[in-house]
């Protein structure tokens, strides 16, 4: 865990040091449980912030923060994390990109849950004032995997 730690903070210095302006960007999104969890969570909801450079033509690389939550049913407990990742978008066209987050996620229930590793793939339409994509978020903690498909919207400041 140290290791990966000191990576994404290494990565984040060189980044920073090449980077030449950047944008924030805020947003939200609502997803359906998959695989493992639907039969145990309704939905999954949250909210994301993110910063990002021109790190090359046509790619962008930052940081996210944010807040997700899924949704248990049947007497299910509802579980949040607060994830925080490196996010790296390529535009494939002007208004086309796919992307990832990568990343932890900290859990905030209760339980022995501590949080687990975060991957988001993600395919989207943008443009200077929104984007709007599908993802698929996947925490995986200890023993269990909260998986779900995601429509989401990014306002960019």
């Amino acid at each position: 865990m140290k290791t990966t730690i000191l990576m994404a903070v290494a990565i984040f210095a060189f980044v920073f040091a090449n980077a030449q302006e950047g944008r924030f960007k805020f947003g939200t999104y609502v997803g359906l449980p998959v695989k493992d969890i639907k039969d145990r969570y309704a939905a999954n909801f949250g909210a994301d912030v993110a910063y990002t450079w021109n790190a090359a033509k046509k790619f962008d690389a930052g940081f996210a923060l944010g807040f997700s939550t899924y949704l248990g049913k049947n007497n299910a407990p509802t579980d949040s994390f607060i994830p925080f990742a490196i996010a790296a978008q390529y535009s494939i066209a002007d208004n086309l990109y796919f992307g990832a987050d990568l990343g932890y996620s900290i859990y905030l229930g209760n339980g022995s849950g501590g949080g687990g590793f975060l991957l988001q793939p993600k395919f989207g339409f943008q443009n200077n004032l929104m984007e709007l994509y599908v993802g698929y978020r996947r925490i995986s903690v200890k023993g269990f995997t909260f998986s779900s498909v995601n429509l989401a919207v990014n306002y960019k400041l």
